[in-house]
């Protein structure tokens, strides 16, 4: 296949590229003006890589390159909590229908996320009803009803994929366990909250290759929750991180407010790709961390 990917230098952009290339097909590497990140991307074969702002009004309608097959959607802008931004991220996702049309792909391909389904305690399946209560999340659902229709209209098949929390490679030193990792590494203390919720986490190359199965052999116009599946107190994980190292010291502290319990099934994503994970939490925290 001939695959055009935006974000694609991004840290879970990185390891799509990476998937779709060991699997034999050919990547339009959609990346941002400038971006340091895009020397990640510099010495792989069979990609190209074309810098654009997919925010600017007159991004890449008409497609100057060859024919591609699927787009894959993954960039995005701002925090959680940025309306202004996430508006922009709604926009620019609907652009994307435009830019797969003039590209002649047959399927578009989102990512979604698990701030879709909110502050919930219960199984997270893809029929439940979703309740984001953070701009990040409201965006997330606006973005999987309006580019759904909008795909309809122009036979475009479309597929939503909810990603879960990912780790791995490349992943922003800002987040939460990459500081944890760091902490530990160098024997000092970080503070959590209770750890009490549940959570899964999920290896970035093997989000990538449900990603790309989902491309490959995903049903049209189906939401597919992209998760490990092996979710358990999120005290559990940063004991194995600190256990890892054998140094540093986590403090617990109070439940977090709202009180996100991760609990995902991945039945009907493996039902329907035959896609598992690869990855061990325990044996997969020596990654790369990105500044």
């Amino acid at each position: 296949m001939k695959v055009i990917v935006t974000g694609a230098a991004g840290f879970l952009g990185y390891s799509v590229v990476s998937e779709l290339l060991a699997k034999g097909h050919y990547v339009y590497a959609l990346v941002r003006p400038g971006s340091k990140h895009n020397e990640r991307l510099r010495n792989l074969n069979n990609i190209e890589i074309i810098e654009g702002d997919i925010y600017a009004n007159n991004y890449l309608l008409m497609w100057p390159h060859d024919k591609c097959d699927s787009l894959i959607h993954l960039a995005s802008q701002g925090a959680r909590f940025d309306e202004k931004a996430q508006a922009g991220n709604v926009a620019a996702g609907l652009k994307m229908i435009d830019l797969a049309v003039s590209a002649g792909c047959k399927r578009i391909i989102y990512t979604g996320s698990q701030a879709e389904y909110g502050a919930t305690r219960e199984i997270q399946t893809e029929d439940m009803p979703v309740n984001p209560f953070c701009p990040y999340g409201k965006a997330k659902v606006e973005l999987c009803n309006k580019s759904k229709g909008a795909a309809e209209e122009n036979n475009l098949e479309w597929i939503w994929g909810r990603v879960f929390s990912v780790y791995g490679k490349y992943e922003p030193g800002s987040r939460m366990l990459p500081q944890l990792i760091t902490a530990m590494k160098n024997g000092e203390e970080y503070k959590l909250s209770s750890g009490t919720q549940n959570w899964d986490y999920i290896e970035a190359g093997d989000a990538a290759a449900a990603i790309i199965t989902l491309t490959e052999r995903g049903k049209s116009g189906e939401i597919y929750n992209i998760a490990n599946s092996d979710y358990k107190p999120l005290r559990e994980f940063a004991e194995t991180v600190r256990e890892h190292y054998n140094k540093g010291r986590i403090i617990y502290g109070e439940d977090p407010n709202p009180y996100v319990s991760l609990q995902p099934s991945v039945e009907k994503l493996q039902q329907d790709t035959g896609w598992s994970p690869r990855k061990v939490f325990s044996d997969s925290l020596e990654y790369e961390i990105s500044e």
